[in-house]
């Protein structure tokens, strides 16, 4: 439908718009349109999950079929529901073990009822909103439950690759290996070798054509050169057999010992969660790493409708006759990296597998059974990842996962991750209570190291090397930890005010020499720390000050007497200098060392107003280092040429892009701006003071408010509230003009080496904006992180 198009006022005073009393008459049904990116995203996702749903369907021994059934209902149901917009669901290389054992105890249709119950169970935990909390399982577990499973899968299907057929565990599938390699069929092994080939040598095509060739998917190439191969050297081979869809086995009645089918459900329930919200997490960060505006357009993954998404596909799936289905990272980085950008190219590729599924049978039943286990004895040698052995050694976390990964294999997944939980556990427990407590005397002061938290387990050691140091010593308490419970808090209390009376000295630092903890101090109510909100914070002002105020979270706001001494600002200056030496300056000195060694390399060039409400390094959450910044009374940026007598603008700008080579300029106005205020007020004629000669910068902005051509700007969907704000929102688009005219900037720009960003700040909202330019002109829009559990 039309929209109404808001016309401007003819009063310049007048700060409201006119509407047209009526919209237009709808010109017709809206037309649903699919982004070409979507279109060549879902086509690149297929390529890749036909062979993968057929390969992980004969690994697990289910009806080839129920991999094309849980790969459509997968693009489907779960990218119609689901929270993440381009994360591709379907039945996942994670499943195969689980699946396959529940197969082989309850019989195929009994596994499907089990998938059905699994995504109810699905359901419930969504509408209980817990998906976050699958979040908290420590890394290592997921990584080596996925590389328990991959060995698990690998072992199996390398007896399909030798032409034989796989036994029901691992231990089992070792103990036959000898036995099947001395009867290995060469016809088998020669097309998997191929498949295997193919899949290693396709990334790696050098040259211009190479790139292009690498576009169609390794995994497509992989199995169709094997069965070209196949076909032309009259190999006589096991080959896909996809019976009748009329013949098609739905799921029936659930047959077993209940506490059986319990356990079943509840471990498809979370090896398939865990997986799909560890995916989801996976893919948001992959698209905030896409270049460009690729990523605006892509919202952040909601959780707890991801696993109602999921539910819901494993009911459809397990009642078709699929297989279970979870997020599969494989086709969700290809969907990512192909460019999609929204949930249409998900949704595209299921109706996509359907298709084929009906149309391409002849073609998928001349695929050797052999090129399929190859293809899947791959996926299961990538999910043993050296990447993730590496990050969880140096997390210190490699007995979790070798416990998890020994366990899966071994025994099974349920009880492998249940080990891998109780290794967590137990290494959590060492960590709290490998607490060091030493004692030793340099030249007449005594040191009392303690290394590690420092919790009522270690109390008594505390005490004992606490009562070490004699009376009246002068002695230093070094505290390398970053936790201290309520218990030993008061047993080191209670040892130094003794101490103290004794006659002795007691002093307490932290992790750094000379660093002191912060303690309450006795009789006073100021619970002050370095990071506190504050507002005219004066801890340290004179005892003849009045009772400080409390700010809400207990941080006082004390005003000091205007007459007394602790009014002037030196002793402001001074107070706030001494504070950061004592509580800042510690946390912040090895980086300014590296800085000071290295030289300054930001990111970004940040002009802004030189109002003082406005912090920068609190609104980016930059730290030093970060951010060149400038700023000037209205963040005016002068046109080059203009005889400003003042160059300063324009020299950061050339410093910042051409020396220091930023990335990004971002221009940041703000409201109540007393400048853009001053510009409304000003009239012609008057003093030339300084002020008004250097706003004179300000008037393209003014006209560009007043021209009734250009639309106006927008703050998140709303009118401006005041000619004020509208004037501040236009600055910022106008400045940004101002920008592009520089040459230093125009030549960054048409090399792709910048990107220019407009922000507005509100002051009394504590909020902050982002600017999208759009034909119908500059719209401000909030910038917070997504709701993950809306």
């Amino acid at each position: 439908m039309s929209a109404c198009v808001p016309t401007r006022a003819t009063d310049p005073n007048q700060t409201e718009r006119t509407h047209p009393p009526h919209s237009p008459p709808p010109s017709g049904p809206r037309r649903f349109r699919i982004a070409g990116a979507d279109v060549s995203a879902s086509i690149a996702v297929f390529l890749i999950a036909l062979p993968l749903s057929l390969g992980i369907a004969l690994a697990t021994g289910a009806p080839l079929q129920a991999g094309l059934v849980a790969a459509a209902v997968g693009g489907l149901v779960a990218g119609r529901l689901g929270g993440s917009p381009l994360q591709v669901s379907g039945p996942a290389a994670g499943l195969t073990v689980v699946t396959a054992d529940l197969i082989q105890r309850y019989g195929w249709r009994t596994t499907c009822a089990i998938t059905v119950f699994a995504g109810l169970a699905q359901l419930g935990l969504g509408c209980l909103r817990v998906a976050r909390g699958a979040l908290a399982v420590s890394p290592a577990i997921v990584h080596g439950m996925l590389a328990g499973i991959g060995v698990t899968i690998a072992v199996a299907q390398l007896h399909i690759v030798l032409g034989g057929t796989p036994q029901s565990s691992v231990p089992d599938n070792l103990r036959a290996l000898p036995a099947q390699l001395a009867d290995m069929r060469p016809a088998s092994v020669s097309v998997s070798v191929l498949t295997l080939a193919l899949l290693m040598l396709w990334p790696r095509l050098p040259g211009r054509a190479g790139h292009l060739l690498r576009k169609v998917p390794a995994a497509l190439v992989a199995v169709a050169g094997a069965t070209a191969a196949a076909a032309l050297a009259g190999l006589r081979l096991p080959k896909v057999d996809l019976p009748s869809w009329s013949n098609h086995a739905l799921a029936g009645l659930p047959e077993g010992p209940v506490l059986g089918l319990v356990a079943a459900v509840l471990t498809t329930t979370l090896v398939c969660s865990v997986q799909s919200l560890l995916g989801a997490v996976a893919v948001d960060k992959l698209v905030a790493a896409r270049p460009g505006n690729l990523s605006a357009r892509v919202g952040r993954s909601r959780l707890d409708r991801e696993l109602l998404g999921q539910g819901a596909a494993n009911i459809v799936s397990g009642s078709l006759g699929g297989l279970p289905i979870a997020g599969v990272a494989v086709r969700s980085s290809a969907n990512v990296h192909a460019g999609a950008v929204s949930r249409n190219s998900t949704m595209l590729h299921g109706v996509l597998v359907v298709i084929a599924a009906l149309l391409m049978v002849p073609i998928l039943e001349l695929i050797p059974l052999a090129s399929l286990a190859a293809l899947v004895m791959a996926v299961g040698i990538q999910m043993v990842s050296l990447n993730h052995i590496r990050t969880v050694t140096r997390h210190r976390e490699v007995w979790v996962y070798a416990v998890t990964t020994l366990g899966v294999v071994s025994l099974g997944v349920l009880e492998g991750v249940a080990l891998g939980i109780a290794m967590a556990v137990g290494v959590a427990l060492h960590r709290l209570t490998r607490t060091r407590i030493r004692h030793e005397e340099k030249e007449g002061v005594h040191h009392v190291h303690v290394r590690g938290q420092l919790t009522f387990l270690a109390v008594p050691r505390l005490s004992r090397t606490l009562h070490l140091v004699p009376h009246g010593a002068d002695t230093v308490v070094e505290l390398d930890g970053s936790f201290m419970d309520h218990a030993a808090y008061e047993t080191l209390q209670d040892w130094q005010k003794t101490h103290t009376a004794q006659g002795g000295s007691v002093e307490i630092t932290g992790r750094h020499p000379g660093t002191r903890i912060s303690e309450p101090q006795s009789g006073s109510d100021c619970r002050c720390r370095p990071w506190t909100p504050w507002r005219n914070h004066q801890c340290d002002g004179p005892q003849s000050t009045p009772p400080a105020e409390k700010n809400p979270d207990g941080s006082c706001r004390s005003e000091p007497d205007p007459t007394g001494p602790g009014s002037a600002s030196g002793h402001e200056l001074a107070r706030g200098i001494s504070a950061f030496q004592r509580n800042t300056a510690p946390l912040v000195r090895s980086e300014l060392a590296r800085l000071a060694r290295e030289g300054q390399r930001p990111s970004q060039l940040f002009l802004t107003c030189a109002d003082s409400r406005l912090v920068t390094s609190m609104i980016t959450s930059s730290g030093p280092g970060d951010l060149f910044v400038v700023r000037n009374v209205g963040n005016l940026v002068p046109r080059p040429g203009e005889e400003s007598g003042d160059d300063s603008v324009a020299a950061a700008i050339e410093y910042a892009v051409d020396v220091l080579r930023v990335r990004s300029i971002t221009v940041c106005g703000h409201s109540g701006c007393g400048a853009m205020q001053a510009l409304l007020d000003s009239e012609p004629g008057g003093a030339r003071t300084p002020l008004k000669r250097w706003l004179r910068h300000g008037l393209p902005s003014l006209e560009r408010m007043a021209d009734a051509s250009l639309p106006w700007d927008r703050l998140a969907g709303r009118s401006p509230e005041d000619a004020v704000e509208q004037l501040c929102l236009t600055n910022v688009v106008q400045q940004l003009e101002h920008l592009r005219a520089h040459d230093s900037v125009a030549r960054a720009l048409d090399e792709g080496a910048l990107e220019l960003h407009g922000m507005y700040f509100h002051v009394g909202e504590a909020e902050a904006y982002l600017l999208t330019e759009t034909d119908a002109g500059g719209v401000f829009d909030r910038v917070r992180e997504s709701d993950l559990t809306a």
